[in-house]
């Protein structure tokens, strides 16, 4: 099936996975991502896994399909409904924006959720300066344009200077295309003024959470994150020395924190 995958036995690359699985972890990724951020830390986890790939982040944008915040839900809750069995959720980034939402809404899904910059579900939040950007029409469009008028080596120093290891930041930079840049213009805009406005107020989650909190991301926010995780009645563990892209940075001591969390379940 088109965005889910799992990899070889010891090895991080994927492979198509069978449409229906007895229980998994499913990480969902963020912007401007795509499911490759997901590969280091699957194979330091022991739990089977699949990293769903959002419509139009490396891979085809299906006709008729919005890429507003509510349309990537349904996608999720319809990916979801394809796994036989418990589902213990992972989100990162916009990923996270909808591991809220789905744990918030429809937790019955879920055997249990974690996600990171859970400052984006507070009520006080304002978006950072690059999604005030891709939230003005025309300027948007003109920063995607111009991003992808550069080569990959040009555009990866950016990713490199928020921690991205070289070759991971090459990947990210190549896998960004015309494509990804709407999806990225209408997901953003549809998300104003925050989150919180459209999905809010949030309650405590049926199935068990973790917020992670990187304690070196730029777009994060500690008290309103930890402010998020109570409200939401989840565990809230800090990622030590780990920025935004903390899958590429830290995935060993992500995975950690993820299993102890897992351990811990009913």
């Amino acid at each position: 099936m088109p965005g889910r995958h799992r990899p070889e036995p010891g090895a991080g690359t994927a492979v198509t996975e069978p449409a229906r699985l007895d229980g998994v972890i499913v990480f969902v990724h963020g912007v401007p991502e795509t499911a490759a951020i997901w590969g280091k830390v699957r194979s330091a986890i022991s739990h089977e896994s699949v990293a769903l790939s959002l419509p139009g982040f490396g891979c085809s944008r299906p006709d008729g399909f919005g890429a507003t915040k509510d349309d990537y839900v349904r996608w999720l809750l319809d990916e979801l409904d394809q796994i036989e069995g418990p589902v213990d959720l992972v989100g990162h980034e916009w990923g996270a924006g909808l591991t809220y939402r789905v744990a918030t809404a429809y937790g019955d899904r879920l055997h249990s959720w974690a996600a990171d910059i859970a400052n984006i579900a507070h009520p006080n939040y304002e978006w950072h300066d690059f999604a005030k950007l891709w939230q003005t029409p025309g300027e948007g469009e003109a920063f995607v344009e111009s991003q992808n008028s550069q080569a990959p080596e040009q555009r990866a120093p950016l990713f490199e200077a928020m921690g991205v290891p070289h070759d991971d930041a090459l990947q990210m930079a190549a896998a960004s295309d015309a494509t990804m840049g709407g999806c990225i213009l209408a997901l953003y805009r549809s998300a104003m003024p925050n989150p919180h406005h459209h999905w809010g107020p949030w309650a405590s989650t049926s199935a068990p959470g973790l917020v992670l909190h990187p304690t070196d991301d730029p777009f994060g926010d500690e008290t309103l994150a930890a402010e998020v995780a109570v409200s939401l009645g989840a565990r809230f563990e800090r990622l030590e020395g780990a920025g935004h892209f903390w899958p590429y940075q830290a995935p060993a001591k992500a995975a950690s924190l993820l299993e102890s969390f897992w351990a811990s379940l009913p």
